[in-house]
């Protein structure tokens, strides 16, 4: 896993990204796609076309870092996008979901218990 702070926001571009690209392509569409600023400390996530490769890419306090996985059977699961009508290609995920997506488990299927939580 992926060790992040609680205070990293996660974003998933869920359009196509060629895994080609490194971090000035990735760079790109973030600046592209999101309203966060790339150098923030936040995640992003990429993946491919069939969705058995995504790639994240993260502000490391002194330099960008990407962390790559490719599945040898089966495909990452996006969700779905929350966007606008000018751009539906981004969603923005939790720690969890991360964690399940990651593992292979079904978003949509996964079911919430309730929890406490600070209003705000």
């Amino acid at each position: 896993m992926i060790p992040l702070s609680t205070t990293v926001r996660i974003f998933v571009f869920t359009g196509v990204t060629d895994m080609r690209k490194s971090f000035n392509g990735l760079s790109g569409q973030v600046v592209e796609h999101f309203d966060v600023e790339l150098l923030s400390g936040h995640l992003f996530l990429f993946f491919n076309r069939r969705r058995t490769c995504v790639k994240a890419l993260h502000w490391d306090n002194d330099g960008l870092v990407i962390w790559y996985k490719r599945l040898e059977a089966g495909t990452f699961q996006l969700p779905t996008a929350k966007g606008n009508a000018v751009d539906e290609q981004r969603a923005e995920i939790d720690h969890t979901d991360l964690s399940l997506l990651l593992s292979g488990i079904d978003l949509t299927s996964a079911k919430r218990r309730k929890r406490y939580q600070v209003a705000g």
